[in-house]
């Protein structure tokens, strides 16, 4: 029992550093979806160190200024390139739970993808042993990659 209780009381300082990332074509709306979900405190001290300035107490799904903040850190920390065009972020929405921020995206585009780049640098100057998990789907092809903070971006390819 005391093993238990210790291991769920250390997952709660999640000294893991994730990210998950999602990326879904969808080519009949010609844009991405995209769905990712990070701890919220480690976004709080990733969007600090970036210049941002929202505070737990300020997040919600309504708040707009929150929400400019958001697309702002994911615009320069998730880029998504097809065909080697950067794609704009919009966010559709964001959900704040036990300490886990999730958000759905959408990323625009008129392009077919022959190339997708995805450079993810969601705290990578924060931890060393960060670790950005990515999977795409186009079509019936998918693949998952693992970023690190030495390696935050990967190029998928399709025929």
């Amino acid at each position: 029992m005391f093993k238990i209780l210790l291991f769920s009381t250390l997952l709660l300082f999640h000294p893991v550093h994730v990210t998950i990332t999602s990326i879904d074509y969808i080519p009949e709306m010609d844009y991405y979806k995209v769905f990712v979900r990070m701890y919220f405190d480690d976004f709080i001290l990733d969007n600090k160190l970036n210049g941002g300035t929202i505070e737990e107490k300020e997040f919600s799904d309504d708040n707009a200024p929150a929400k400019i903040e958001i697309e702002q850190f994911l615009r320069e920390r998730l880029i998504i390139k097809v065909n080697e065009k950067t794609l704009p972020v919009k966010l559709l929405d964001m959900k704040l739970a036990d300490n886990e921020i999730s958000m759905n995206l959408e990323y625009k585009t008129s392009n077919k993808p022959k190339t997708i780049t995805v450079k993810n640098m969601i705290m990578t100057n924060l931890y060393k042993d960060q670790l950005n998990m990515v999977i795409v789907r186009v079509n019936k092809f998918e693949e998952g990659v693992k970023l690190t903070s030495d390696l935050t971006e990967h190029t998928f390819e399709f025929k």
